[in-house]
């Protein structure tokens, strides 16, 4: 067998330094990339490790002010939300009440109206306190005139436009409201108090329990959803985590309004609560048709149609209201049932609660 001839080993001193045989794909290589060619010095590492701790400095000083920028931006987010906050505030605030001292020395935070005091102004968020000597009222041009009894305290919560909101944390008013249907309430721990122009006695004792007590009109007492209508004559007592309970004029015989308070707030069985039905249903009168239409939407299904009966005797329901969809508690036939009453257009209501709701 004859020896294979051997080709001639590349040598690599040319891509070292040039020297040598040049290799043909390496010039070519050469000639693509020359463009890139680096054409300054040679970087001095000593010097750049001279310099390694001033370039630390600088990054963290970049940092620092980093920081401070990042600082400064939250504290302009921060007064530029406060503004706005300030602006919806200010432009909710509306006009403050005019206090005036009927006697005592009523208290707005740490002043006090003396005897020789001029008229105050409470503004929203401030409170009238009443010691037990003390009695003062309130007077918005707009909206009406509050009279508060000693031993109170009453918050203004809101006073724009078309929005008026007291918060009666304790004690008595009496509310004298010319504003229209729906733009006064009373807040209570027990329950909110809607004005549909009227008159009306509010009471709120330690306990936050409330009894509200309509003179002219009539009021619009509710807690999440659970409602009560107040007409002149009426009153309504509110317990706290209950809400309202059921109206009743006072009038009604004792053995009617003790019926009631035990079936609204007391802790009863199924038989104590069947025969205090049964005492309300026997001892209604036709003015107490009131309590009966509330009780239609506050009793189960099989206690309704015991409650539709009597209060169908008394008070005949209009053409447009059947049985069938009373028992079914159909809003319309129950609004309609309510305004053949005589105690006012449940339509107010409704419109102040779209409304409110809108706000």
């Amino acid at each position: 067998m004859s020896e294979m001839k051997k080709e001639p080993a590349m040598r690599d001193d040319y891509l070292w330094d040039g020297s040598g045989e040049p290799n043909p794909e390496v010039q070519k290589l050469e000639n693509l990339l020359g463009r890139y060619r680096h054409n300054q010095p040679a970087p001095a590492f000593d010097q750049l490790a001279a310099e390694r701790p001033a370039r630390r400095w600088g990054f963290a000083s970049f940092r620092f002010s980093f920081q401070i920028a990042a600082v400064a931006a939250v504290v302009l987010v921060g007064v530029a939300t406060f503004l706005v906050i300030r602006a919806r505030h200010v432009s909710s605030s509306g006009p403050a009440w005019e206090i005036a001292r009927i006697e005592g020395a009523p208290r707005v935070g740490w002043h006090s109206l003396s005897a020789n005091s001029e008229t105050a102004k409470l503004k929203v968020g401030q409170t009238l306190v009443t010691d037990n000597a003390s009695r003062a009222s309130i007077t918005l041009d707009e909206t009406g005139r509050i009279e508060v009894d000693p031993a109170s305290r009453l918050r203004v919560v809101a006073s724009g436009p078309g929005r008026k909101r007291l918060s009666l944390e304790r004690g008595t008013i009496h509310a004298t409201i010319w504003a229209p249907p729906g733009e006064f309430v009373v807040d209570t721990p027990s329950a909110e108090a809607v004005d549909l122009g009227c008159v009306y006695t509010l009471h709120v004792d330690d306990s936050g329990a409330g009894l509200l007590r309509t003179t002219m009109g009539w009021v619009g007492f509710k807690l999440n959803g659970h409602e009560s209508f107040i007409p002149a004559g009426a009153v309504c007592a509110t317990r706290p985590k209950i809400g309202p309970g059921t109206p009743y004029f006072e009038d009604a015989s004792a053995s009617f309004r003790e019926a009631l308070r035990k079936f609204d707030f007391a802790k009863i069985t199924p038989q104590e609560r069947n025969a205090l039905l049964g005492t309300l249903l026997v001892d209604a009168r036709r003015q107490d048709s009131l309590t009966l239409w509330h009780l239609l939407s506050r009793v189960s299904d099989t206690e309704r149609p015991g409650v539709y009966d009597r209060l169908a005797a008394l008070a005949p329901p209009p053409q447009d209201v059947t049985r069938e969809g009373i028992l079914r508690l159909d809003q319309k036939m129950l609004d309609s049932w309510w305004n053949s009453l005589g105690y006012g257009d449940v339509y107010l209501w409704h419109m102040y609660e779209r409304t409110w709701s809108e706000k």
